[in-house]
C-alpha cells in the first residue's frame, strides 16, 4: 500500500484485506482437512445461538469501545497541556500497546482455556488457569515496570530526538508501565468471566475504572501536576487498581455462591 502512495488509507485498506485473507484461508483449511464440517446451513443464522453469542458479545463489545473512548479523553486531557506533553502522551501510548501483548494474551488464554474446562464440567481447573494466568501476567507486568524505571527516555528517545519531549515521555512512561502490572491481574480475571459467560461484570469492573479512577484521576492530576507527566500516568494504573479490587469482589462472590449451590 506504501508502493501505491494511498497514504493512511492504504494503511485501513490493508488492514481489512489482511483480516478478509486470513479469513479464507482458514475456511480454507478446515474444509480441506475435514476435520470440521462446513455447509452453507451451518452459516444460517440460529436464533438460540446468536442469543448466546450476543450474551457474551455485546458486553465485551461495549467495554472494548468504552476503553478507547476513555483513551481518547486522556489524549485530549494530553493535548491541552501542548505539544510537547501530547506528542510524549503519543509515543507511551504506542510503547504500551506493545507491552500490553502479554496481558492481552492471557486474557484470551484464560477466557479459552477456562471455557474448556467449564464445559467439561472441571471448574478447579479453570481457576487454576486463572491462578496461574495472573502469576504470569502478573510477573510480567513487574519485571517490565523495574526496568522501564531506569531506561525510560532511551525508550522514548527511539521514537522522537527533543530533548523536552523524551524528558515527558520518561516521566509519562514511568508512571503508566506500573499499569502493566494491575491491568495483567484484571485482563485475567475478564477473561475467566468471559468463559464463565459472565461478561456483564467484566464491562462493569472497566466502566468503573473508567469513570471512578482513570479519566477524571488524569485530569485532576494534569491540573494539580502541570510540571511533570508522571502524576498522570500514575492515574491509568490506579484505574487499574480499581478494576483489581472489583474483579476480586466478584470472584468472591461467584464462589460464594457456587459453594452454596454445591452444598444444596
Amino acid at each position: 500500500m506504501g508502493a501505491l502512495n494511498l497514504g493512511p488509507t492504504g494503511a485501513a485498506l490493508g488492514t481489512t484485506l489482511s483480516q478478509a485473507i486470513s479469513v479464507i484461508i482458514s475456511l480454507a483449511v478446515i474444509v480441506k482437512r475435514g476435520e470440521i464440517k462446513l455447509s452453507r446451513s451451518d452459516l444460517r443464522p440460529q436464533r438460540e445461538v446468536m442469543g448466546q453469542l450476543l450474551k457474551i458479545g455485546v458486553p465485551v463489545a461495549l467495554q472494548d469501545g468504552l476503553i478507547q473512548v476513555g483513551f481518547i479523553v486522556i489524549t485530549i486531557i494530553a493535548n491541552n497541556r501542548g505539544l510537547t506533553d501530547a506528542a510524549a502522551v503519543g509515543i507511551v501510548e504506542k510503547v504500551i500497546s506493545f507491552l500490553f501483548l502479554v496481558p492481552s494474551s492471557m486474557l484470551s488464554t484464560v477466557s479459552a482455556l477456562g471455557a474448556q474446562n467449564i464445559g467439561a464440567n472441571k471448574p478447579e481447573r479453570a481457576e487454576q488457569t486463572l491462578r496461574y494466568g495472573i502469576l504470569i501476567a502478573f510477573g510480567f507486568g513487574v519485571i517490565v515496570s523495574v526496568i522501564i524505571q531506569f531506561v525510560a527516555e532511551p525508550v522514548v528517545g527511539l521514537f522522537n530526538k527533543d530533548p523536552a519531549v523524551i524528558t515527558a515521555g520518561g516521566q509519562y512512561l514511568r508512571g503508566y508501565i506500573l499499569d502493566c502490572a494491575m491491568a495483567g491481574i484484571h485482563f485475567c480475571f475478564s477473561g475467566y468471566f468471559c468463559a464463565c459467560g459472565r461478561s456483564g461484570l467484566s464491562f462493569l469492573h472497566n466502566v468503573l475504572s473508567l469513570t471512578l479512577a482513570r479519566v477524571p484521576g488524569a485530569y485532576l492530576m494534569s491540573k494539580f501536576f502541570p510540571a511533570t507527566l508522571f502524576p498522570m500516568g500514575l492515574a491509568t494504573a490506579v484505574g487499574s487498581l480499581v478494576s483489581v479490587i472489583v474483579c476480586v469482589i466478584a470472584f468472591a462472590v461467584m464462589k460464594h455462591r457456587s459453594k452454596i449451590k454445591t452444598e444444596a
